[in-house]
C-alpha cells in the first residue's frame, strides 16, 4: 500500500498501513505510544440512537471491515519502536504486552447502563498504580464523532498531561477520529498519527487543520 504523508506543524500524518510504516522505523524513534487499535469484536458500524435525553444519541456510522485484531507482530513492533505504550482495549490482548500489567488505566465514562460499555481500559508499560479518570461519553456529542469508538479530546489531554513529559514525541497506530491530533497540537507535542482507511484519515486531518485554524484566528 502506497504511504501518504503530510505535515501539519508538529504533527505528521501518514494515510497508509501502520505495520508498513513501523518497519521502517528505528528501535525507541518514539518516547510514548497511545494507540486505541481494533478490539476484533466486530463493532466497525454504528446505527444512529435517540434517546429521550439528547445526551445518549449515537450517530449513524456506516459498517465498515476494519474491526479484526491486531497480530502478535504488530505488538512486538511497537513495543519495539516505543519506550512506552498507552493501549486501549488491552484486556483483549493482554498476553501480547511484554512488560506486565501493572499500570492499568480505567476511564468512566461518567453513564452507566448504556448499549457500550460504562468504562474502558487501556494498558500502559509504566511503572505506576492504576488510574481512574471521569470524563463523560457526552464529550463526543460536541465532536460530531466520525468514529464509531471516538474517545473524546479531553481524554487524550489528561494522558499527555498524566503520562508524556515536555519534549516527548508520541506515535499513535490508529489515528480513527484524530482526537489525539487536536490534544497533542494544543498542549505542544510532536506526533505521527497513522491511519489506514483514507475516508478516516482525510476525516481527521480536516479536523485537525479546522482546530489550527480556529486557535490562529482566536
Amino acid at each position: 500500500m502506497k504511504l501518504s504523508k503530510e505535515i501539519f506543524g508538529k504533527i505528521q500524518l501518514i494515510n497508509g498501513d501502520c505495520m508498513e510504516v513501523l518497519k521502517l522505523l528505528p528501535d525507541n524513534a518514539f518516547d510514548l505510544a497511545i494507540c486505541d487499535p481494533p478490539y476484533g469484536l466486530g463493532i466497525d458500524g454504528q446505527k444512529e440512537c435517540i434517546c429521550k435525553n439528547p445526551k445518549h444519541n449515537r450517530k449513524q456510522h456506516d459498517k465498515k471491515d476494519w474491526d479484526k485484531l491486531p497480530s502478535p507482530e504488530y505488538f512486538a513492533e511497537l513495543q519495539r519502536v516505543s519506550k512506552n505504550q498507552i493501549i486501549w482495549g488491552a484486556n483483549y490482548f493482554v498476553k501480547y504486552l511484554s512488560k506486565g500489567t501493572k499500570g492499568w488505566i480505567c476511564w468512566f465514562k461518567g453513564q452507566t447502563g448504556l448499549t457500550m460499555s460504562d468504562c474502558e481500559l487501556a494498558y500502559s508499560s509504566f511503572d505506576c498504580p492504576t488510574r481512574v479518570v471521569t470524563i463523560n461519553r457526552c464529550e463526543l456529542a460536541k465532536q460530531r464523532t466520525i468514529h464509531p469508538t471516538e474517545k473524546p479530546i479531553k481524554l487524550y489531554k489528561w494522558l499527555l498531561m498524566n503520562y508524556a513529559k515536555p519534549g516527548d514525541k508520541i506515535i499513535d497506530t490508529h489515528l480513527g477520529s484524530g482526537s489525539i491530533c487536536v490534544a497533542a497540537h494544543d498542549l505542544g507535542f510532536e506526533m505521527l498519527g497513522i491511519e489506514i482507511d483514507e475516508e478516516y484519515y482525510n476525516a481527521s486531518k480536516q479536523r485537525l487543520l479546522y482546530h489550527q485554524a480556529q486557535i490562529t484566528i482566536f
